[in-house]
């Protein structure tokens, strides 16, 4: 059924002009919204200890509008075939290029530490519009249908995919080429996260970020695609964080993971109607 969804969505996106996708995205967004109990609720007990308030009111209106962001989010991802150099040039605005330049001159290539946050997939699509190497890791999805959706819409840019599980070596080669190497750190797909503080409370994470920099001397760059009230976009790139090793590598990985989680919440903290947190994330 879900595929169906995807693919009838894809066939409308592509159909209707950007501003009215929107809309029909937003109506779709608010429909759902009456029906995914489990969902508000993790969104609520999520937001209560981002936003550190138990305000009803306001967690609803949060609440409503990460649903139709997320819906403008599958919206431009169905719409990578119109994923132009005029578009980028006149919707989105890219700060801190100069980061990635600095990271690569290394040789160790870099980290690009993402969130489930804005738009990460246009993020990445539009990095790799820029001409860099870039790999992305991804979860493979149990519906092979809706897995091959996804790989055929991610196929259509230059990003270049590595699935979560045994293809997780050639990250070292990756790394090893000078290549970007974009990787989630607010959600732990693999199983093998650890604990980690996170606003203030222990959570499940994922090492993966703060491993590879460790083995690789890769510095991490953190990455945000952001949404603007206009319907445009802010490509963050924030300075390099440089990772330092010792003879204990577990301290050094939760060392690490505290730095680049710091930077998350920051940018969860200033949009947090962004952040797609459909599942309970502290238990």
């Amino acid at each position: 059924m879900l595929y169906f969804v995807y693919r009838i969505g894809r066939y409308l996106s592509l159909k209707l002009s950007l501003k009215t996708c929107y809309k029909v995205a937003v109506i779709c967004a608010d429909i759902y919204y009456f029906f995914a109990r489990d969902d508000r609720r993790n969104l609520a007990n999520n937001l209560k200890i981002i936003l550190g308030t138990d305000d009803k009111k306001l967690i609803k209106r949060y609440i409503k509008n990460i649903f139709r962001n997320f819906a403008k989010y599958l919206a431009d991802f169905f719409r990578f075939s119109k994923l132009s150099q005029d578009y980028i040039l006149s919707h989105i605005i890219i700060e801190g290029k100069e980061n990635i330049d600095k990271a690569l001159a290394n040789g160790k290539g870099a980290i690009m530490l993402g969130a489930h946050i804005g738009n990460w997939e246009m993020g990445a699509a539009v990095i790799a519009s820029l001409g860099y190497p870039f790999y992305a890791i991804v979860l493979s999805h149990k519906d092979k249908k809706i897995n091959d959706f996804f790989l055929h819409q991610r196929s259509i840019t230059d990003v270049k995919v590595i699935s979560v599980g045994a293809q997780l070596k050639n990250c070292f080669r990756v790394l090893r080429e000078n290549s970007l190497l974009a990787i989630v750190g607010d959600r732990d797909f693999s199983g093998h996260g650890i604990k980690a503080n996170f606003f203030g409370r222990p959570a499940i994470l994922p090492k993966g970020p703060a491993f590879f920099s460790l083995r690789t001397g890769s510095p991490i760059i953190p990455t945000f695609l952001l949404r603007t009230k206009k319907d445009t976009f802010r490509l963050v790139f924030e300075k390099p964080l440089e990772s330092k090793s010792t003879d204990d590598e577990e301290a050094d990985i939760k060392n690490l993971m505290q730095k680049y989680l710091s930077v998350i919440e920051r940018y969860i903290k200033a949009f947090p109607d962004q952040w797609y947190a459909f599942r309970k994330v502290w238990t």
